[in-house]
């Protein structure tokens, strides 16, 4: 393999290395470096995807130190997808933060990098404590640009996150602790091959080491009852910034499986029990939740918020059956509620904005805002003929046959308690005249005034996050082969031992 694979993370580190670097003053200069780094990571991740479609596993040892003692960077069908989708979010997110956001606090370019680095770092770890690493890089990152630009109610939020994401750090490093201790070893292929031979007596120890991972990674997805801080902090957060963080609670669904499939076998492993019996209550708690407080919310970015937390809902259901159906319709679920939540979140943040004291801005009125945000409702509730749609049909066959009787409704009730919530919002945000005392008839002359504001930057954002989507239904057959062959393959642990690990590597080797 070659370097390639190290870029998504190095291309990140390096660029936020040299904007914190750089001086305060020369915002320009930081933001054209920015985006450069962020632009490159495009054809970077097109390129791993590329390699990645053949199904081979490819492994990068750093320093040529060979696993399981050496650090391994690895790369999968799944890993490339969610490094496909962070490089088609981040730019948008970076194009829509204009100057106005970035002089509202320090260190923007430099923190937005630093997030970047510890997102592909997390798709490409190959052991569980470089898990934990990068986990940390963006949950740092995270922190600051959460209260970037301060304020009383975002500091406030941002306290509620920060302080759970450093209990849940606290038990993912007991967790790691009591994993080595049973298997002498950090490396993920080589901990799951472990765990196949562990002595009966030690496998309660080994469950309730796992039992505590998977909360520890349902607390970063927001799972009920643990999700409490994402609605605040999402909704008070800057729009770009929530856009990027649409992929963040994702990164706990990645850890979920990745987890659960590499290390405890999935379905016929020592965590089946808790996946197939805790998990899908859990989900379908998340997903009633999410769908109410859509149902309560009275702005766009709350809404929006809510409707992240119902996808979680939905995709923990998915990943609850452990089967590849499952996981393939969740794996395309996740690509459309991404790209179509991180759209909202620009959206709302351009009929939002937060000068205008919850009022809608002059952009509510144009013909613009109101396709963009019917499209994003459509993906976003699951209506035919988009993505969202498409995503949702795929769950409800992958269901089983003795299941059908719980997960058929709730899916469906809360689809519609979504999209009566997604129609009350945006009949009170875009069917009101703008407030400004302009008359109807000077609608026409909006969208060219829209077009020198910030809010034109948002919206074209958003556009083309919505245009992926309406580009995800298009190319739904190719891309549901793609998820459906990295499901496949995330299950098959043994195409992993015999990638990862060296010839000869035995389960049960001197520690």
């Amino acid at each position: 393999m070659t370097h390639v694979l190290l870029l998504p993370i190095l291309v990140p580190m390096f660029a936020g290395a040299l904007l914190t670097a750089m001086p305060m003053h020369r915002l320009r200069a930081q933001r054209l470096v920015c985006m450069a780094a962020t632009l490159l990571l495009v054809p970077v991740a097109a390129l791993l995807v590329d390699q990645a479609a053949g199904g081979n596993i490819a492994v990068y040892a750093l320093g040529n130190w060979q696993a399981p003692f050496g650090i391994v960077v690895q790369l999968d069908r799944l890993g490339a997808m969610m490094l496909a989708l962070t490089a088609l979010l981040a730019p948008a997110a970076l194009a829509a933060a204009g100057p106005e956001l970035v002089r509202a606090g320090r260190h923007f370019h430099a923190l937005f990098q630093f997030q970047l680095m510890g997102l592909n770092g997390a798709f490409l770890a190959g052991d569980l404590f470089n898990l934990f690493v990068f986990f940390e890089i963006l949950l740092i990152a995270s922190y600051a640009l959460l209260i970037h630009g301060a304020g009383r109610e975002r500091i406030g939020a941002g306290l509620h996150y920060v302080l759970l994401n450093l209990v849940a750090s606290s038990f993912f490093l007991v967790a790691i602790g009591m994993l080595y201790g049973l298997t002498g070893t950090l490396n993920l292929a080589h901990m799951g091959l472990r765990l196949q031979g562990l002595p009966a007596a030690d496998l309660p120890l080994a469950v309730t080491a796992g039992v505590m991972l998977m909360l520890v990674f349902g607390l970063k997805a927001a799972f009920f009852p643990l999700y409490f801080w994402l609605p605040r902090a999402y909704a008070e957060t800057a729009g770009p910034v929530a856009a990027l963080f649409a992929v963040m609670t994702k990164v706990g669904l990645y850890a979920i499986l990745r987890c659960d499939a590499l290390v405890f076998g999935a379905g016929q492993g020592i965590l089946a029990p808790f996946m197939q019996t805790w998990l899908p209550v859990l989900a379908l708690a998340t997903l009633a939740v999410g769908a109410i407080g859509a149902l309560a919310a009275t702005g766009l970015r709350a809404l929006t918020s809510y409707l992240v937390l119902a996808s979680v809902g939905l995709l923990g259901i998915a990943v609850a059956m452990q089967t590849p159906a499952a996981w393939a319709a969740a794996l395309y679920y996740l690509l459309s509620t991404t790209l179509c939540t991180a759209a909202l979140f620009l959206l709302a943040d351009a009929l939002e904005p937060a000068h205008a004291n919850g009022q809608a801005s002059m952009v509510a009125g144009t013909r613009l805002a109101g396709l963009l945000y019917l499209t994003g409702a459509v993906v976003a509730v699951g209506l035919p003929p988009l993505s969202g749609f498409l995503g949702k049909v795929m769950i409800l066959r992958a269901v089983p046959t003795d299941s059908v009787i719980v997960y058929w409704p709730a899916i469906l009730v809360s689809g519609l308690v979504l999209l009566v919530a997604a129609s009350r919002t945006g009949t009170r945000l875009l069917w009101r005249l703008p407030h400004d005392g302009s008359h109807p008839s000077q609608d026409a002359a909006v969208p060219a005034r829209v077009r020198s504001r910030p809010e034109g930057r948002k919206l074209a954002c958003s556009a083309f996050l919505l245009a992926c989507n309406v580009l995800l239904t298009a190319f739904a057959a190719p891309v549901s082969a793609y998820v459906g062959q990295a499901a496949t393959q995330l299950q098959d642990r043994a195409a992993y031992f015999r990638a990862v690990l060296p010839a000869g590597v035995p389960a049960e080797s001197e520690r």
